[in-house]
């Protein structure tokens, strides 16, 4: 491997079905926690058009930029000229279900599906608490992942690992790198 391409930043595609929850979280934590390493991006197969109020609140209140979010569609990434990528990862159990665009490049995929925030019922602070929770299980997802030795692993390995973070219970803690 080339010295460029072995420290050029992954390419990472978060999907779910509306593009207003679940992924854009993830895109902003990767893109936090991924420590130039990795470049997040987030998209949807019916974007809803907008980033949910809740979710653009609570990744303010915790001091990201939210003006570079937004719904968007998984079609932009199966354009040509669309980021090259090298995982995708599916948010939401209406994306797994989905027939998914031809990806250039044969990226790794996995399903690291989570509980719709959005669609959370109750009172305001327990729609919100249901928006917390999903970014802490996302945080802790996605920093099991930003610390696999992703160079050094084969790709059946790697497979494994990345389905394994899918699988692993909110509380769990995570699997060995």
């Amino acid at each position: 491997m080339s010295d460029a391409a072995e420290h050029k930043p992954f390419n990472v595609l978060f999907l779910c079905t509306g593009n207003s929850a679940r992924s854009i979280l993830a895109e902003a934590i990767l893109g936090r926690e991924g420590m130039g390493k990795f470049t997040a991006y987030s998209a949807g197969s019916h974007p809803k058009g907008e980033v949910h109020p809740y979710a653009a609140d609570l990744l303010s209140r915790m001091n990201f930029d939210i003006s570079r979010f937004r719904s968007k569609s998984w079609d932009e990434f199966a354009a040509p000229g669309a980021p090259e990528l090298d995982f995708v990862f599916t948010v939401c159990d209406d994306a797994a279900n989905e027939e998914c665009p031809y990806w250039p490049g044969q990226p790794m995929t996995a399903h690291w599906g989570l509980p719709d925030p959005a669609r959370a019922s109750g009172t305001e602070t327990e729609v919100r608490l249901a928006f917390a929770d999903t970014f802490r299980m996302l945080t802790q997802r996605i920093s099991i992942f930003v610390n696999l030795p992703i160079r050094s692993l084969d790709r059946l390995s790697l497979q494994s690992r990345l389905d394994a973070i899918g699988k692993a219970k909110a509380d769990e803690s995570a699997p060995a790198a």
